[in-house]
């Protein structure tokens, strides 16, 4: 199912959103102009969780747990987040205020990558892309905006205008189903489900004060 739009204008540009799309396609782009080295880089800057066993690392060596949310392993990987992030991000960025939104964002991020590495802590398989950080962004608007509606694509040419927590509701469950029956591709589902309920449970904590209230 593909989100085309929501009903809930933006109160407020959203620049921070605006900020981390335009890092993120940036950031893509110069990964492009690399060829083969794209995947030294990966090895270098994505998150892998064996290195994490095999001895003492300080503080500062785990920035792959930051850095990895700035990567992806393709054009159709960083579109199709950062889409996400453009549908939903503005929302919650209004209610938060930018640079609450921000550091929100970047929690979630970390949370993402924390909940993967828990769950497949030998694994050598470089984990990129900001989908961990934009799921915690949909947890977020799933509590704070669930009465909204989103028009979806439903392939191959069907629209439906599902409410909003119908819509993010059957989106997390099929992360629960692909994560717990490890039979739908290499995807990190698990830090899907870790930015998402991060989102959820910290979300009340960066809103805005005129906001709190509303969702407590």
């Amino acid at each position: 199912m593909i989100p085309l739009r929501d009903s809930t204008p933006s109160q407020h540009f959203p620049l921070v959103t605006v900020f981390l799309i335009a890092v993120n396609l940036y950031i893509f782009y110069f990964e492009s102009t690399l060829g083969a080295g794209i995947e030294d880089l990966i090895y270098m800057f994505g998150m892998i969780p064996a290195q994490f066993n095999q001895h003492q690392i300080p503080l500062a060596g785990h920035y792959p747990f930051f850095t990895s949310m700035f990567l992806h392993g393709s054009w159709m990987h960083v579109i199709g987040n950062m889409w996400i992030l453009w549908l939903f991000g503005d929302n919650v960025e209004d209610h938060m205020g930018k640079g609450r939104f921000l550091l929100f964002y970047l929690l979630c991020g970390l949370a993402a990558g924390v909940t993967h590495y828990m769950v497949n802590p030998t694994s050598t398989i470089p984990v990129v892309g900001a989908s961990g950080a934009v799921a915690g962004v949909m947890g977020a608007y799933f509590l704070m905006f669930r009465h909204a509606r989103v028009l979806t694509l439903v392939p191959p040419f069907f629209l439906f205008n599902f409410p909003a927590w119908i819509y993010l509701g059957f989106w997390i469950l099929t992360q629960f189903w692909c994560g717990l029956a490890q039979s739908c591709g290499q995807i990190a589902f698990w830090a899907h489900i870790g930015g998402f309920a991060t989102g959820m449970l910290l979300h009340r904590f960066f809103l805005g004060t005129q906001y709190r209230s509303s969702y407590l």
